[in-house]
Protein backbone atom coordinates (compact mmCIF):
# COMPACT_ATOMS: atom_id res chain seq x y z
CA UNK A 1 0.00 0.00 0.00
CA UNK A 2 2.83 2.49 0.46
CA UNK A 3 4.71 1.67 -2.36
CA UNK A 4 1.21 2.25 -4.67
CA UNK A 5 0.78 5.69 -2.59
CA UNK A 6 4.26 6.46 -2.97
CA UNK A 7 4.93 5.36 -7.01
CA UNK A 8 1.44 5.81 -7.92
CA UNK A 9 -0.10 8.36 -6.22
CA UNK A 10 -3.09 6.14 -5.38
CA UNK A 11 -5.58 6.85 -3.27
CA UNK A 12 -7.16 2.85 -2.77
CA UNK A 13 -7.35 1.78 0.43
CA UNK A 14 -6.42 -1.64 1.89
CA UNK A 15 -10.08 -2.78 1.76
CA UNK A 16 -10.22 -1.79 -2.01
CA UNK A 17 -7.49 -4.23 -2.93
CA UNK A 18 -8.10 -6.83 -0.19
CA UNK A 19 -11.81 -7.06 1.14
CA UNK A 20 -14.23 -8.52 -0.04
CA UNK A 21 -15.39 -7.09 -3.70
CA UNK A 22 -11.60 -8.90 -5.71
CA UNK A 23 -10.05 -6.48 -8.16
CA UNK A 24 -10.50 -7.37 -11.84
CA UNK A 25 -8.57 -5.74 -14.87
CA UNK A 26 -8.70 -7.62 -18.43
CA UNK A 27 -9.53 -6.33 -21.97
CA UNK A 28 -12.23 -8.98 -22.99
CA UNK A 29 -15.19 -6.17 -22.77
CA UNK A 30 -13.57 -3.75 -25.49
CA UNK A 31 -11.72 -6.43 -27.86
CA UNK A 32 -13.32 -5.66 -30.82
CA UNK A 33 -11.85 -1.97 -30.27
CA UNK A 34 -8.77 -0.81 -31.88
CA UNK A 35 -6.92 -0.12 -29.05
CA UNK A 36 -7.52 -2.95 -26.64
CA UNK A 37 -7.17 -0.79 -23.40
CA UNK A 38 -6.43 -3.16 -20.21
CA UNK A 39 -8.85 -1.38 -17.86
CA UNK A 40 -10.35 -2.28 -14.65
CA UNK A 41 -13.91 -4.63 -14.60
CA UNK A 42 -16.16 -2.77 -12.25
CA UNK A 43 -19.30 -4.27 -13.14
CA UNK A 44 -19.26 -7.97 -12.49
CA UNK A 45 -23.22 -7.99 -14.28
CA UNK A 46 -21.07 -6.79 -17.74
CA UNK A 47 -18.11 -9.44 -17.40
CA UNK A 48 -20.73 -12.48 -17.40
CA UNK A 49 -22.58 -11.16 -19.86
CA UNK A 50 -19.65 -10.78 -21.98
CA UNK A 51 -18.09 -14.22 -20.64
CA UNK A 52 -21.60 -15.80 -21.19
CA UNK A 53 -21.35 -14.04 -25.00
CA UNK A 54 -17.93 -15.90 -25.45
CA UNK A 55 -18.99 -19.39 -24.47
CA UNK A 56 -22.21 -19.36 -26.79
CA UNK A 57 -20.30 -18.57 -29.71
CA UNK A 58 -17.94 -21.28 -28.48
CA UNK A 59 -20.58 -24.13 -28.10
CA UNK A 60 -22.14 -22.88 -31.84
CA UNK A 61 -18.51 -23.36 -33.40
CA UNK A 62 -17.68 -26.43 -31.59
CA UNK A 63 -18.95 -30.25 -31.64
CA UNK A 64 -18.27 -30.65 -28.47
CA UNK A 65 -20.55 -28.09 -25.75
CA UNK A 66 -18.76 -27.09 -22.66
CA UNK A 67 -21.34 -26.17 -19.99
CA UNK A 68 -19.60 -23.41 -17.74
CA UNK A 69 -20.81 -21.61 -15.11
CA UNK A 70 -19.26 -17.95 -13.90
CA UNK A 71 -19.13 -18.08 -10.24
CA UNK A 72 -16.20 -15.41 -8.45
CA UNK A 73 -13.88 -18.15 -8.60
CA UNK A 74 -14.17 -19.60 -12.03
CA UNK A 75 -14.22 -15.99 -13.44
CA UNK A 76 -11.20 -15.15 -11.29
CA UNK A 77 -9.32 -18.24 -12.70
CA UNK A 78 -10.25 -16.87 -16.55
CA UNK A 79 -9.14 -13.21 -15.96
CA UNK A 80 -5.91 -15.02 -14.47
CA UNK A 81 -5.46 -17.29 -18.31
CA UNK A 82 -6.92 -14.67 -20.10
CA UNK A 83 -3.82 -12.38 -18.39
CA UNK A 84 -1.15 -14.80 -19.12
CA UNK A 85 -2.05 -15.39 -22.81
CA UNK A 86 -2.33 -11.46 -23.59
CA UNK A 87 1.17 -11.18 -22.88
CA UNK A 88 4.06 -12.59 -25.41
CA UNK A 89 5.97 -15.45 -23.69
CA UNK A 90 3.12 -15.89 -21.37
CA UNK A 91 2.76 -19.47 -20.14
CA UNK A 92 0.83 -20.77 -17.43
CA UNK A 93 0.64 -24.03 -15.37
CA UNK A 94 -2.94 -24.65 -13.60
CA UNK A 95 -2.54 -26.56 -10.79
CA UNK A 96 -5.84 -28.81 -9.07
CA UNK A 97 -7.03 -31.74 -8.64
CA UNK A 98 -8.54 -33.89 -11.77
CA UNK A 99 -12.14 -32.48 -12.82
CA UNK A 100 -11.63 -28.77 -11.40
CA UNK A 101 -12.25 -27.14 -15.17
CA UNK A 102 -8.64 -26.01 -15.67
CA UNK A 103 -8.81 -27.50 -19.79
CA UNK A 104 -12.46 -26.17 -19.89
CA UNK A 105 -11.20 -22.33 -19.28
CA UNK A 106 -8.16 -22.73 -20.94
CA UNK A 107 -10.20 -23.83 -23.66
CA UNK A 108 -12.70 -20.51 -23.38
CA UNK A 109 -9.82 -18.11 -22.78
CA UNK A 110 -8.08 -19.60 -26.01
CA UNK A 111 -11.40 -18.78 -28.11
CA UNK A 112 -12.07 -15.49 -26.48
CA UNK A 113 -8.48 -14.26 -27.94
CA UNK A 114 -9.16 -16.30 -31.26
CA UNK A 115 -5.76 -18.54 -30.43
CA UNK A 116 -5.22 -21.75 -31.81
CA UNK A 117 -5.77 -24.73 -29.15
CA UNK A 118 -4.24 -27.65 -29.48
CA UNK A 119 -3.66 -30.61 -27.78
CA UNK A 120 -1.40 -33.85 -28.34
CA UNK A 121 -3.96 -37.11 -28.89
CA UNK A 122 -2.54 -39.98 -26.74
CA UNK A 123 -3.04 -43.06 -29.08
CA UNK A 124 -0.87 -46.54 -29.34
CA UNK A 125 2.12 -46.29 -30.39
CA UNK A 126 2.49 -42.89 -29.12
CA UNK A 127 6.15 -42.15 -27.42
CA UNK A 128 8.93 -39.76 -27.52
CA UNK A 129 9.93 -38.93 -31.42
CA UNK A 130 5.70 -39.01 -31.91
CA UNK A 131 5.68 -35.90 -29.27
CA UNK A 132 8.70 -34.62 -30.55
CA UNK A 133 7.59 -34.84 -34.31
CA UNK A 134 4.58 -32.54 -32.66
CA UNK A 135 6.30 -29.93 -30.76
CA UNK A 136 8.33 -29.53 -34.01
CA UNK A 137 5.25 -28.97 -35.90
CA UNK A 138 3.97 -26.20 -33.24
CA UNK A 139 7.17 -23.87 -33.45
CA UNK A 140 6.93 -24.58 -37.43
CA UNK A 141 3.26 -23.06 -37.08
CA UNK A 142 4.02 -20.42 -34.73
CA UNK A 143 7.86 -19.71 -35.83
CA UNK A 144 6.43 -18.93 -39.16
CA UNK A 145 3.43 -17.24 -38.77
CA UNK A 146 2.81 -14.31 -41.24
CA UNK A 147 -0.46 -13.57 -39.41
CA UNK A 148 0.78 -13.34 -36.01
CA UNK A 149 -1.92 -15.90 -34.54
CA UNK A 150 -1.01 -17.47 -31.59
CA UNK A 151 -1.18 -21.40 -30.45
CA UNK A 152 -2.36 -22.65 -26.69
CA UNK A 153 -0.74 -25.99 -26.45
CA UNK A 154 -2.45 -27.50 -23.65
CA UNK A 155 -0.81 -30.34 -21.78
CA UNK A 156 -2.46 -32.71 -18.82
CA UNK A 157 -0.27 -34.57 -16.35
CA UNK A 158 -2.08 -37.79 -17.75
CA UNK A 159 -0.97 -37.02 -21.13
CA UNK A 160 2.93 -37.52 -19.51
CA UNK A 161 3.87 -40.84 -20.38
CA UNK A 162 7.39 -40.08 -20.53
CA UNK A 163 9.61 -37.73 -18.29
CA UNK A 164 11.31 -36.39 -21.57
CA UNK A 165 7.80 -35.44 -22.46
CA UNK A 166 8.37 -32.54 -19.61
CA UNK A 167 12.13 -32.28 -20.28
CA UNK A 168 11.38 -30.78 -24.00
CA UNK A 169 8.73 -28.49 -22.30
CA UNK A 170 11.42 -27.00 -20.49
CA UNK A 171 13.41 -26.59 -22.79
CA UNK A 172 10.72 -24.74 -24.84
CA UNK A 173 9.70 -22.50 -21.87
CA UNK A 174 13.48 -21.64 -21.16
CA UNK A 175 14.73 -21.00 -24.32
CA UNK A 176 12.20 -21.33 -27.24
CA UNK A 177 14.43 -24.20 -28.94
CA UNK A 178 14.83 -28.05 -27.67
CA UNK A 179 18.32 -29.38 -28.29
CA UNK A 180 19.02 -31.37 -31.86
CA UNK A 181 14.83 -31.32 -32.76
CA UNK A 182 15.29 -29.55 -36.35
CA UNK A 183 17.49 -31.46 -38.69
CA UNK A 184 19.72 -29.62 -41.98
CA UNK A 185 16.72 -29.60 -44.20
CA UNK A 186 14.32 -28.30 -41.37
CA UNK A 187 16.63 -25.37 -40.39
CA UNK A 188 16.94 -24.67 -44.52
CA UNK A 189 13.42 -24.75 -44.64
CA UNK A 190 13.19 -22.06 -41.41
CA UNK A 191 15.15 -19.91 -42.94
CA UNK A 192 13.53 -20.21 -46.44
CA UNK A 193 10.23 -19.07 -44.63
CA UNK A 194 11.77 -16.52 -42.10
CA UNK A 195 13.54 -14.26 -44.72
CA UNK A 196 10.23 -12.47 -45.64
CA UNK A 197 9.47 -11.32 -41.89
CA UNK A 198 13.12 -10.58 -41.27
CA UNK A 199 13.28 -8.57 -44.23
CA UNK A 200 10.15 -7.16 -43.21
CA UNK A 201 11.32 -5.93 -40.01
CA UNK A 202 14.57 -4.41 -41.54
CA UNK A 203 16.76 -6.92 -40.05
CA UNK A 204 20.29 -8.33 -41.21
CA UNK A 205 19.58 -11.16 -43.40
CA UNK A 206 21.87 -13.74 -42.00
CA UNK A 207 21.69 -17.50 -40.52
CA UNK A 208 22.49 -16.32 -37.25
CA UNK A 209 19.35 -13.47 -37.09
CA UNK A 210 16.68 -15.91 -39.09
CA UNK A 211 17.11 -18.22 -36.38
CA UNK A 212 17.02 -15.70 -33.57
CA UNK A 213 13.78 -14.27 -35.40
CA UNK A 214 12.14 -18.12 -35.78
CA UNK A 215 13.08 -18.65 -31.93
CA UNK A 216 11.70 -15.32 -30.72
CA UNK A 217 8.35 -15.44 -32.94
CA UNK A 218 7.86 -19.39 -31.37
CA UNK A 219 8.51 -17.62 -27.59
CA UNK A 220 6.05 -15.00 -28.41
CA UNK A 221 2.96 -17.22 -29.89
CA UNK A 222 3.14 -20.15 -28.32
CA UNK A 223 1.52 -20.34 -25.00
CA UNK A 224 1.79 -23.67 -23.26
CA UNK A 225 -0.62 -24.54 -20.54
CA UNK A 226 -0.05 -27.17 -17.58
CA UNK A 227 -2.56 -28.39 -16.54
CA UNK A 228 -1.19 -30.51 -13.10
CA UNK A 229 -2.41 -32.15 -10.28
CA UNK A 230 -0.76 -31.67 -6.60
CA UNK A 231 -1.51 -35.43 -5.51
CA UNK A 232 0.93 -37.32 -4.72
CA UNK A 233 5.03 -36.21 -5.31
CA UNK A 234 5.12 -36.30 -8.87
CA UNK A 235 4.37 -32.64 -9.33
CA UNK A 236 6.94 -31.73 -6.49
CA UNK A 237 9.44 -34.07 -8.25
CA UNK A 238 8.85 -32.78 -11.70
CA UNK A 239 9.22 -29.09 -11.06
CA UNK A 240 12.66 -29.27 -9.14
CA UNK A 241 13.60 -31.68 -11.78
CA UNK A 242 12.34 -29.04 -14.22
CA UNK A 243 12.81 -25.69 -12.17
CA UNK A 244 11.12 -23.45 -15.84
CA UNK A 245 7.83 -25.34 -15.19
CA UNK A 246 7.61 -22.98 -11.79
CA UNK A 247 9.94 -20.28 -13.38
CA UNK A 248 8.68 -19.38 -16.70
CA UNK A 249 5.20 -20.17 -16.06
CA UNK A 250 1.89 -18.20 -14.42
CA UNK A 251 0.80 -20.36 -11.65
CA UNK A 252 -2.72 -21.17 -10.83
CA UNK A 253 -3.96 -22.95 -8.25
CA UNK A 254 -7.38 -23.95 -8.07
CA UNK A 255 -8.33 -24.71 -4.50
CA UNK A 256 -11.98 -26.06 -3.17
CA UNK A 257 -14.83 -24.36 -4.05
CA UNK A 258 -15.88 -22.43 -1.44
CA UNK A 259 -19.76 -22.51 -0.06
CA UNK A 260 -20.98 -19.92 -2.20
CA UNK A 261 -19.41 -20.95 -5.19
CA UNK A 262 -20.90 -24.04 -4.29
CA UNK A 263 -24.56 -22.20 -3.93
CA UNK A 264 -23.65 -20.33 -6.94
CA UNK A 265 -23.55 -23.25 -9.22
CA UNK A 266 -26.04 -25.56 -8.22
CA UNK A 267 -29.09 -22.43 -8.26
CA UNK A 268 -27.36 -21.97 -12.14
CA UNK A 269 -28.04 -25.67 -12.86
CA UNK A 270 -31.37 -26.37 -11.06
CA UNK A 271 -32.77 -22.99 -12.38
CA UNK A 272 -34.57 -24.77 -15.41
CA UNK A 273 -35.61 -27.54 -13.21
CA UNK A 274 -39.29 -27.88 -13.01
CA UNK A 275 -40.09 -27.24 -9.36
CA UNK A 276 -43.34 -26.32 -7.43
CA UNK A 277 -41.36 -23.00 -5.74
CA UNK A 278 -38.42 -21.29 -5.57
CA UNK A 279 -38.71 -21.94 -1.88
CA UNK A 280 -37.88 -25.65 -2.63
CA UNK A 281 -35.45 -24.44 -5.50
CA UNK A 282 -33.72 -23.11 -3.19
CA UNK A 283 -33.48 -26.22 -0.34
CA UNK A 284 -32.44 -27.96 -2.85
CA UNK A 285 -29.31 -26.00 -4.04
CA UNK A 286 -28.41 -26.01 -0.33
CA UNK A 287 -28.71 -29.89 0.63
CA UNK A 288 -26.20 -30.67 -2.94
CA UNK A 289 -24.14 -27.72 -1.34
CA UNK A 290 -24.11 -29.85 2.16
CA UNK A 291 -23.54 -32.92 0.72
CA UNK A 292 -20.63 -32.15 -0.98
CA UNK A 293 -19.13 -30.07 1.55
CA UNK A 294 -20.28 -33.27 4.03
CA UNK A 295 -18.12 -35.58 1.78
CA UNK A 296 -15.27 -33.11 2.19
CA UNK A 297 -15.27 -33.13 5.80
CA UNK A 298 -15.78 -37.56 6.10
CA UNK A 299 -12.94 -37.96 3.12
CA UNK A 300 -10.54 -36.17 5.93
CA UNK A 301 -11.89 -38.05 8.95
CA UNK A 302 -11.44 -41.55 6.48
CA UNK A 303 -7.41 -40.22 5.76
CA UNK A 304 -7.03 -38.71 9.82
CA UNK A 305 -8.45 -42.80 10.32
CA UNK A 306 -6.99 -44.96 7.69
CA UNK A 307 -4.02 -43.00 5.60
CA UNK A 308 -6.03 -42.82 2.29
CA UNK A 309 -7.47 -40.38 0.58
CA UNK A 310 -10.95 -39.45 -1.72
CA UNK A 311 -11.10 -36.49 -3.49
CA UNK A 312 -14.21 -34.59 -4.13
CA UNK A 313 -13.79 -32.42 -7.17
CA UNK A 314 -15.94 -29.84 -8.98
CA UNK A 315 -16.54 -32.46 -11.81
CA UNK A 316 -17.95 -34.45 -9.00
CA UNK A 317 -20.36 -32.23 -7.52
CA UNK A 318 -21.62 -31.21 -11.09
CA UNK A 319 -22.36 -34.95 -11.64
CA UNK A 320 -24.14 -34.96 -8.11
CA UNK A 321 -26.42 -32.54 -9.58
CA UNK A 322 -26.71 -34.23 -13.07
CA UNK A 323 -27.79 -37.13 -11.15
CA UNK A 324 -30.23 -35.77 -9.27
CA UNK A 325 -31.26 -34.06 -12.49
CA UNK A 326 -31.20 -37.47 -14.38
CA UNK A 327 -33.34 -39.49 -11.22
CA UNK A 328 -35.70 -36.75 -11.16
CA UNK A 329 -36.57 -36.44 -14.96
CA UNK A 330 -36.49 -40.35 -14.36
CA UNK A 331 -38.93 -40.81 -11.57
CA UNK A 332 -41.04 -38.06 -13.32
CA UNK A 333 -41.49 -39.84 -16.32
CA UNK A 334 -42.42 -43.00 -14.20
CA UNK A 335 -44.61 -40.93 -12.25
CA UNK A 336 -46.51 -39.73 -15.60
CA UNK A 337 -46.28 -43.18 -17.03
CA UNK A 338 -48.10 -44.36 -14.03
CA UNK A 339 -50.57 -41.54 -14.20
CA UNK A 340 -51.41 -41.55 -17.80
CA UNK A 341 -51.81 -45.33 -17.41
CA UNK A 342 -54.48 -45.01 -14.39
CA UNK A 343 -55.98 -42.05 -16.16
CA UNK A 344 -56.43 -44.48 -18.94
CA UNK A 345 -57.87 -46.98 -16.91
CA UNK A 346 -59.99 -44.86 -15.28
CA UNK A 347 -61.75 -43.54 -18.52
CA UNK A 348 -62.23 -46.33 -19.59
CA UNK A 349 -64.52 -47.47 -16.68
CA UNK A 350 -66.06 -44.47 -16.86
CA UNK A 351 -66.60 -44.91 -20.33
CA UNK A 352 -67.73 -48.87 -19.51
CA UNK A 353 -70.58 -47.40 -16.80
CA UNK A 354 -71.72 -44.63 -18.83
CA UNK A 355 -72.51 -47.82 -21.98
CA UNK A 356 -73.86 -50.16 -19.10
CA UNK A 357 -76.36 -47.27 -17.80
CA UNK A 358 -77.36 -46.32 -21.68
CA UNK A 359 -78.22 -50.53 -22.37
CA UNK A 360 -80.28 -50.25 -19.31
CA UNK A 361 -82.05 -47.79 -20.50
CA UNK A 362 -82.28 -49.39 -23.88
CA UNK A 363 -83.23 -52.40 -22.33
CA UNK A 364 -85.84 -50.94 -20.18
CA UNK A 365 -87.25 -49.63 -23.63
CA UNK A 366 -87.18 -52.92 -25.02
CA UNK A 367 -89.06 -54.50 -22.59
CA UNK A 368 -92.48 -54.80 -23.65
CA UNK A 369 -91.01 -55.70 -27.15
CA UNK A 370 -89.12 -58.63 -26.22
CA UNK A 371 -92.19 -59.67 -23.74
CA UNK A 372 -94.06 -59.69 -27.11
CA UNK A 373 -91.64 -61.49 -28.92
CA UNK A 374 -91.35 -63.78 -26.24
CA UNK A 375 -95.15 -64.52 -26.35
CA UNK A 376 -94.17 -65.08 -30.50
CA UNK A 377 -91.78 -66.76 -30.21
CA UNK A 378 -93.43 -69.35 -27.57
CA UNK A 379 -96.80 -69.39 -30.49
CA UNK A 380 -94.17 -70.36 -33.08
CA UNK A 381 -92.43 -73.13 -31.11
CA UNK A 382 -95.77 -74.59 -30.01
CA UNK A 383 -96.17 -75.30 -34.41
CA UNK A 384 -92.84 -75.89 -34.79
CA UNK A 385 -93.39 -78.87 -31.99
CA UNK A 386 -96.40 -80.06 -33.74
CA UNK A 387 -95.05 -79.89 -37.03
CA UNK A 388 -92.28 -82.00 -35.69
CA UNK A 389 -94.48 -84.46 -34.53
CA UNK A 390 -96.17 -84.96 -38.44
CA UNK A 391 -92.38 -85.10 -39.57
CA UNK A 392 -91.13 -87.45 -36.98
CA UNK A 393 -94.52 -89.68 -37.83
CA UNK A 394 -93.52 -89.24 -42.22
CA UNK A 395 -89.94 -90.03 -41.40
CA UNK A 396 -90.95 -93.12 -39.53
CA UNK A 397 -93.23 -94.23 -42.18
CA UNK A 398 -90.19 -93.22 -45.14
CA UNK A 399 -87.81 -95.80 -43.23
CA UNK A 400 -90.16 -98.31 -43.29
CA UNK A 401 -90.58 -97.91 -47.18
CA UNK A 402 -86.66 -97.98 -47.14
CA UNK A 403 -86.44 -100.83 -45.67
CA UNK A 404 -88.80 -102.50 -48.13
CA UNK A 405 -87.08 -101.04 -51.42
CA UNK A 406 -83.89 -102.59 -49.63
CA UNK A 407 -85.44 -106.07 -49.54
CA UNK A 408 -86.49 -106.11 -53.05
CA UNK A 409 -83.41 -104.49 -54.28
CA UNK A 410 -81.23 -107.17 -52.58
CA UNK A 411 -83.59 -109.93 -54.13
CA UNK A 412 -83.58 -108.28 -57.75
CA UNK A 413 -79.59 -108.44 -57.23
CA UNK A 414 -79.88 -111.94 -56.50
CA UNK A 415 -81.84 -112.29 -59.67
CA UNK A 416 -79.11 -109.91 -61.45
CA UNK A 417 -76.65 -112.03 -60.37
CA UNK A 418 -78.21 -115.39 -61.48
CA UNK A 419 -78.60 -114.04 -65.18
CA UNK A 420 -75.24 -112.76 -65.19
CA UNK A 421 -73.81 -116.12 -64.00
CA UNK A 422 -75.96 -117.47 -67.11
CA UNK A 423 -74.96 -115.04 -69.27
CA UNK A 424 -71.60 -115.42 -68.66
CA UNK A 425 -71.59 -119.17 -69.49
CA UNK A 426 -73.95 -118.68 -72.42
CA UNK A 427 -71.30 -115.89 -74.20
CA UNK A 428 -68.29 -117.87 -74.95
CA UNK A 429 -71.15 -120.78 -76.55
CA UNK A 430 -72.00 -117.89 -78.53
CA UNK A 431 -69.22 -116.23 -79.87
CA UNK A 432 -68.64 -119.70 -81.05
CA UNK A 433 -71.40 -120.00 -82.81
CA UNK A 434 -70.94 -116.29 -84.36
CA UNK A 435 -67.77 -117.27 -85.73
CA UNK A 436 -69.17 -120.93 -87.08
CA UNK A 437 -71.92 -119.25 -88.33
CA UNK A 438 -69.57 -116.34 -89.84
CA UNK A 439 -67.72 -118.91 -91.95
CA UNK A 440 -71.01 -120.98 -93.44
CA UNK A 441 -71.36 -120.12 -96.98
CA UNK A 442 -73.85 -121.53 -99.60
CA UNK A 443 -72.03 -125.23 -100.21
CA UNK A 444 -72.88 -125.67 -96.53
CA UNK A 445 -76.28 -124.84 -96.93
CA UNK A 446 -76.53 -126.98 -100.00
CA UNK A 447 -75.17 -129.38 -98.25
CA UNK A 448 -77.99 -129.63 -95.22
CA UNK A 449 -80.74 -129.43 -97.91
CA UNK A 450 -79.57 -132.61 -99.68
CA UNK A 451 -80.15 -134.60 -96.27
CA UNK A 452 -83.13 -137.39 -96.84
CA UNK A 453 -83.09 -137.83 -93.33
CA UNK A 454 -80.92 -134.95 -91.19
CA UNK A 455 -78.73 -135.74 -87.82
CA UNK A 456 -80.42 -134.81 -84.84
CA UNK A 457 -78.40 -131.52 -84.30
CA UNK A 458 -78.91 -130.18 -87.70
CA UNK A 459 -82.84 -130.97 -86.52
CA UNK A 460 -82.14 -128.78 -83.35
CA UNK A 461 -80.62 -126.21 -84.67
CA UNK A 462 -83.36 -125.64 -87.65
CA UNK A 463 -86.19 -126.03 -85.19
CA UNK A 464 -84.28 -123.24 -83.50
CA UNK A 465 -83.74 -121.14 -85.96
CA UNK A 466 -87.74 -121.66 -87.69
CA UNK A 467 -88.51 -120.70 -83.56
CA UNK A 468 -86.66 -117.31 -83.85
CA UNK A 469 -87.97 -116.81 -87.76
Amino acid sequence: MDILSRSFRSALTFDDLFGEKKVMFSDILKLEATVKLYEEIKDPIKLNKALQDFLEDYNASNAIKMNLVFFEDAVLHLIKILRTLRQPRGNIMCIGVGGSGKQSLIKLSSHVYSMTFKQIEIVKGFNDQSFRDFIKELMFETGVNPKNISTSFTMTDSQILSETFLEDINNVLNTGEIPNLMLPEDKDKIQNDVRPIVLEMKLVDNPDTLAKVFVDRVRTFLHICLCMSPVGDDLRVRCRKFPSLVNCCTLDWFSSWPEEALLYVSRSFLKDVELPSDDLREQLAQICSQVHTSVDKVSERFWDELRRRVYTTPKSYLDLINLYKNQLAKKRHEMNTNKNRLSNGLKKLDNTNQNIAELKVTLEAMKPELEASNVKLKETLEVVNRDKAVADEKERLAMIDQQVVQQKAAEAKVVKDDADEDLARALPILKKAKTIVDALDKAAVGEIKAYASPPAAVIMTMEAVVTIF
